[in-house]
């Protein structure tokens, strides 16, 4: 589902002379951590003409902010009935709208991840690694223009590039924190639809089991695409990390792993992989802070993003 256009929807629910909160809007997607995310996409709006986006504001009356500027927001919600005084709306409480017709799709996407961490098999089915990906995705500043997605693979024995791959195409769902991986996969699939050499092992920049509902972005693609996968993060969401081992709730999810004094990055295994040979693997595959081909990946993403941006210029 698309859930910008879910999102817009619901906001142009609210009826005249009301507004709604950036939490109240979360919660009717059906995940309150959803509010920062809303806020992003307020800003994004293409339109506040046909979206009124000027309508959300903070839970205790505080304007927040607007793609327009704050005076613009001020002046469309003066025309809507609705007065600001020192920065608050004015009868906040009586202004307040929460009664979304929603489905609460989030909860749905929740339950989903729930129902396949049940189906992760943390066993190494095969001892033979050939080839090895790293797949990447680098976003646009507007989520209305194409991300570019790149996909590395190497030899894993000789450590060589083999060969790399782009696709572009737009996002149709925002960043939510535990929610990655339905941003992500998309755009995975069309590069694992490219690729001539189908790897042994793929390497994703999220995580894998390290996840609250132990479903991250690389268990979700594992079983996808039924590969085995690890999860490599550039930074620690959940978990506590004791002597480079990370646990949530006293079980070990994955690895706190630096490499010559660099920050470390967080592995974690996806599917079809063991803990211990997660590490293994990312260790052997790696010189730098980041494993070779997530390295490789990034920067051709990166590139291949500003290059696409130059040609729809």
């Amino acid at each position: 589902m698309n859930l910008f256009e879910y999102t817009y929807d619901l906001v142009r629910q609210i009826p005249p002379g009301k507004v709604s909160t950036y939490g109240a809007v979360a919660e009717a997607l059906g995940d309150p951590i959803a509010a920062r995310s809303v806020g992003r996409m307020m800003n994004q709006n293409p339109d506040p003409d046909t979206m009124p986006c000027y309508k959300i504001v903070h839970s205790d009356g505080r304007l927040g902010g607007f793609g327009g500027g704050i005076s613009d927001k001020i002046r469309r919600l003066r025309n809507d009935g609705i007065h600001v005084h020192n920065g608050k709306l004015v009868d906040f409480e009586d202004r307040l709208y929460d009664d979304f017709e929603t489905t609460y799709p989030l909860r749905t996407l929740r339950a989903e991840q729930i129902s396949l961490s049940k189906k992760v098999r943390l066993v190494d089915e095969s001892q033979e690694i050939d080839t090895i990906a790293g797949i990447d995705v680098a976003y646009p500043d507007s989520e209305f223009e194409d991300a570019c997605g790149a996909c590395a693979i190497f030899d894993y024995r000789t450590k060589q590039l083999i060969d790399t791959h782009l696709v572009y195409a737009k996002t149709d769902f925002p960043f939510i924190s535990t929610y990655f991986s339905y941003r992500e996969l998309p755009i995975v699939e069309r590069l694992m639809n490219h690729v001539t050499v189908k790897p042994s092992v793929l390497l994703l920049d999220g995580n894998g089991i390290l996840h609250p509902y132990r479903c991250g972005f690389a268990s979700h693609a594992g079983l996808r695409f039924c590969i085995p996968t690890i999860g490599v993060a550039k930074t620690l969401l959940y978990g506590t990390v004791k002597e480079e081992l990370v646990t949530i709730n006293d079980e070990p999810r994955g690895y706190a792993l630096s490499l010559k004094g660099t920050k470390p990055v967080f592995v974690s295994p996806g599917h079809r992989m063991s803990l211990p040979r997660s590490r293994t693997i990312v260790q052997t595959i790696s010189h730098l802070k980041n494993p070779e081909p997530l390295r490789v990946a990034h920067r051709c993403a990166k590139e291949g993003l500003l290059e696409h941006r130059e040609l729809v210029a």
